[in-house]
Formats: structure tokens, sequence, C-alpha cells
């Protein structure tokens, strides 16, 4: 099974890697506002926190006491 992560290529964007080296920049500010209408980033942000709520320790999300 692949990870759906790895299917987004909002994690190696090249406009992404601009903004988050030059976070003042006019890139990051185009990055930003691209980011709140973008369906595909949210697809993606909504996979990471599926990926990262499944990657915590029982113990750690209250299911064993």
């Amino acid at each position: 099974m692949t990870n759906p992560i790895n299917e987004y290529k909002c994690d190696n964007c090249g406009w992404r890697k601009r903004a988050d080296a030059n976070p003042d920049s006019i890139i990051a500010r185009l990055w930003r506002w691209h980011t709140t209408w973008c369906p595909m980033w949210k697809v993606y942000q909504k996979t990471l926190a599926e990926s990262e709520q499944n990657n915590i320790p029982t113990h750690m999300n209250g299911t064993v006491q």
C-alpha cells in the first residue's frame, strides 16, 4: 500500500520551498494566499492530520489507562 501523502506534490513544491526559505518575500505571500483556496492543499493537510493521528501511541490518545 502506498503512502497517500506521497501522491501530493505539495511536500516538494518549489514555491513552497522558496516561501519557507524566505517567509517575508512576495512568493511567500502568494503561497499563503494560494493555500487558502487550493483544494489539493486542503486534502494534503487533511491527509497529514490523519496520518499524525494514526501515529499517536495508544497510551497517549486516552484509549489505554
